[in-house]
C-alpha cells in the first residue's frame, strides 16, 4: 500500500494539474489496474503499486515529455533514501527500470515490470487511445473483458475511491461526501 506520507511527498513536487490527464485519477486507475493484474499474475505487488505513483510523477508537461519516466525513477530513489519507499534494492531496481522505460513500447522483461507497463497502457483511453493487444505484456492484460473494463473507466475519467480512502485526497471539482 502507498502511504499517505509518500503520496504527500510526491504530490508536493508535482508541477502539473492534479486533475490533469496524467494526474492523480490516472495514478489511482493505474494502481487499481496494477493490483488486479498483480493478483492475476503473482507479480510483485509492492513494485506495481509504487510504479503507479512514480511513473508520471515528474512530468513537466501534459504532452510529449521525454525523460519524465527517468525523472520519476530518480524521485523514487531519492524518496527511498529518505525512508518513504519501503522496497528492497532489487524491488527498487525493478521499479526504476519500469518507470524509465514505460514509454518505450517494450513488452518483455521481469513480470513485475511487464505488469507495471500493462497497468499504465490499460489506461490509455483517457488520451483517446485504445491499447493494442500486441503491446500488452501479459495474458491477463490482453483479456478482452479486462481490457473493456479498464478502457471504460479510463474513457469516463473514473476517479477511484482510493483517492479519498487511502490517500485522503479530494480533487478540486469533487464535492466531499
Amino acid at each position: 500500500m502507498i502511504s499517505k506520507p509518500l503520496i504527500e511527498a510526491i504530490v508536493a513536487q508535482y508541477v502539473q494539474p492534479l486533475e490533469g490527464r496524467h494526474g492523480l485519477a490516472h495514478w489511482a486507475r493505474v494502481l487499481e489496474n496494477g493490483r488486479l493484474l498483480a493478483d492475476l499474475t503473482d507479480a510483485d505487488l509492492a513494485v506495481v503499486e509504487h510504479f503507479a505513483v512514480f511513473h508520471d510523477a515528474c512530468r513537466k508537461t501534459e504532452s510529449f515529455d521525454p525523460g519524465h519516466g527517468a525523472r520519476g525513477a530518480e524521485l523514487a530513489r531519492r524518496l527511498h533514501k529518505e525512508g518513504l519507499v519501503p522496497l528492497n534494492e532489487d524491488q527498487l531496481a525493478l521499479l526504476t527500470h519500469a518507470c524509465e522505460a514505460h514509454t518505450d513500447g517494450l513488452i518483455t522483461g521481469d513480470l513485475a515490470v511487464r505488469v507495471c507497463w500493462d497497468s499504465d497502457r490499460l489506461d490509455l483511453g483517457r488520451a483517446g487511445i485504445r491499447p493494442a493487444q500486441g503491446l500488452l505484456c501479459t495474458g491477463a492484460a490482453r483479456d478482452s473483458e479486462l481490457m473493456q473494463w479498464a478502457g471504460e473507466r479510463s474513457l469516463a475519467g473514473h476517479r477511484p475511491d482510493l483517492l479519498a480512502t487511502e490517500w485522503g485526497i479530494t480533487l478540486k471539482d469533487e464535492i466531499p461526501a
